[in-house]
């Protein structure tokens, strides 16, 4: 079943690097097929696999020689590393499928965001009703509409911090994309879980923004995107969730 998983992951990670590189564009995901995007030569099956294609081609476009971003191997990695281990945690079934789901539309906002400062509509919007219906398969429509209200209370209060920081500091503290990624957590993680997922993103977020000012990587007037780390944020609350509550709620309690 882990090869299963594994090479399914592998093709799923494919076509996250499609959705990185078009969505941001405005472009269609499914029509022209892939091509680069240097020449625009059509690119061949066979120089289509994942992994196996990029080592074969050195890294480097057959018709034109040029240079093949290294982040599509690491996406296709990281996608066949995630439905690993969606199996890995809840075995073969509906839950796994929810764990994949979630996790390859994560991997798709964690790059956009990096690379464009965007969230995409086309991935959040989706994701939420998407979200809603995997918890009423698994748990019925009384959570579904607790995922709804999670997902509404979550994205809300990123939309109420933006209003606060445009009023007192003169700029939005985070962006609506960030407030539609949060509702879409929300919507795939229930309550507790998607607390515990933006929290984990905030403190994610915080230390990489520390670290960043520190090596001044980034200065203060720098904008640094937030949807990597509520992306990471969700992956561990969706794997780890209820363990890292008891954990802390075990300290709080001491």
């Amino acid at each position: 079943m882990m090869g299963v998983a594994l090479g399914l992951g592998l093709i799923i990670g494919s076509f996250a690097n499609v959705c990185i590189y078009r969505l941001p564009r405005q472009e269609s995901v499914v029509w022209p097929g892939s091509h680069c995007p240097h020449c625009a030569a059509p690119i061949a099956w066979y120089d289509n696999i994942p992994l196996l294609s990029f080592v074969l081609l050195r890294g480097r476009c057959r018709r034109c020689a040029a240079p093949i971003s290294w982040r599509y191997p690491v996406v296709e990695a990281l996608t066949a590393a995630l439905f690993v281990q969606s199996i890995a945690a809840f075995g073969p079934s509906l839950r796994a499928i929810q764990s994949m789901v979630l996790g390859t539309l994560l991997i798709i906002v964690f790059f956009v965001d990096l690379d464009h400062f965007i969230i995409p509509n086309r991935v959040t919007y989706p994701g939420t009703v998407v979200g809603l219906l995997f918890t009423a398969a698994l748990s019925g429509w009384r959570p579904a509409a607790g995922a709804a209200a999670t997902a509404a209370a979550l994205g809300g209060a990123f939309v109420l911090i933006n209003v606060v920081s445009a009023r007192l500091l003169g700029e939005e503290g985070m962006g609506l994309g960030d407030a539609k990624l949060a509702a879409m957590i929300g919507a795939f993680l229930g309550w507790p879980n998607g607390a515990v997922a933006i929290l984990l993103g905030v403190f994610l977020g915080g230390a990489v923004g520390v670290c960043l000012l520190a090596l001044r990587l980034k200065g203060r007037r720098e904008h640094i995107p937030f949807g990597p780390a509520l992306a990471a944020g969700a992956l561990g609350a969706m794997w780890w969730g209820p363990g890292l509550l008891h954990w802390y709620l075990g300290r709080v309690m001491l």
